[in-house]
């Protein structure tokens, strides 16, 4: 007897396993079918960029929102108090990098921390020969693989004032969340084909050397910022900063790149 219900509860496991991504599925068209609240309307009218969106973008990201927001649990930290705008600006930006995208929703990502400005982080870096130092970081945010994305609302708010000058925080550490997809953040996301992959590495390896050699050499004014050149998945997250915010100039400074970013991210912000 104890045999047939331990082989009847493993089968009703398994049938569960098996469901489960279309019960997921199911919820979330559920989800995308309601109608886009009135108040979260309000939210993305100010945001300069989502008023350019096209208008097929547009559905598509209050769409999206609705699913991020009934899935992702946000965390107030260091005494902010989160309001539900706070919420939608913050949904609104992540889930512009999914557009045209069957990227599941950040799969990883469990819950969005949100600090009233800068955070202060400390950890331990290795310095040489085995020895460990002590290091205390002032940061805007971070990317965790443990699946948290940590933010400063401060700087959150100053990535949307101003739209194109290629920081924005929530596109950096989404981009870290999508890179890390794959495993460690190494400027290398998931990109399905091995051409793809070829491409993107040489493309990129050529992009993340110049970069790292025009900091090297004390010149200014370059469009990605001198924080790529720390490694490539800094790269990664900077570059695609460039690409949402400084599409023009990136499609003209740096055409393959921009490319390979709008083939990745299946959007093209200059027609914007």
């Amino acid at each position: 007897m104890s045999f047939l219900i331990f082989s009847l509860l493993a089968v009703v496991f398994v049938a569960w396993l098996l469901a489960r991504p279309w019960l997921l599925d199911r919820r979330r068209e559920r989800l995308r079918a309601q109608p886009f609240p009135a108040p979260w309307r309000l939210v993305l009218q100010r945001l300069p960029f989502a008023r350019r969106l096209p208008a097929d973008l547009q559905l598509q990201l209050k769409a999206h929102i609705q699913v991020f927001l009934a899935e992702k649990p946000f965390i107030a930290c260091g005494g902010i108090e989160l309001t539900e705008a706070m919420r939608v600006t913050i949904a609104a930006q992540a889930c512009m990098l999914l557009l045209n995208r069957d990227a599941g929703y950040y799969p990883s990502l469990r819950q969005i921390l949100v600090y009233p400005g800068p955070f202060v982080v400390d950890r331990a870096q290795p310095v040489g020969a085995g020895v460990m130092q002590d290091l205390r970081q002032v940061l805007s945010g971070e990317s965790w693989s443990q699946g948290q994305v940590v933010l400063s609302w401060q700087d959150v708010e100053s990535g949307v004032a101003d739209p194109g000058d290629g920081r924005n925080v929530v596109i950096h550490e989404f981009a870290h969340q999508l890179d890390q997809e794959s495993g460690q953040a190494n400027g290398a996301p998931a990109l399905g084909s091995r051409r793809s992959h070829r491409d993107w590495a040489r493309v990129f390896s050529g992009e993340f050397s110049a970069l790292q050699r025009r900091v090297e050499s004390g010149q200014a004014g370059g469009l990605l910022s001198d924080y790529g050149a720390t490694n490539p998945g800094e790269f990664f997250a900077v570059a695609s900063e460039a690409f949402f915010e400084q599409s023009p100039r990136m499609a003209q400074e740096h055409p393959a790149l921009f490319e390979q970013l709008r083939q990745y991210y299946c959007v093209d912000p200059l027609s914007w």
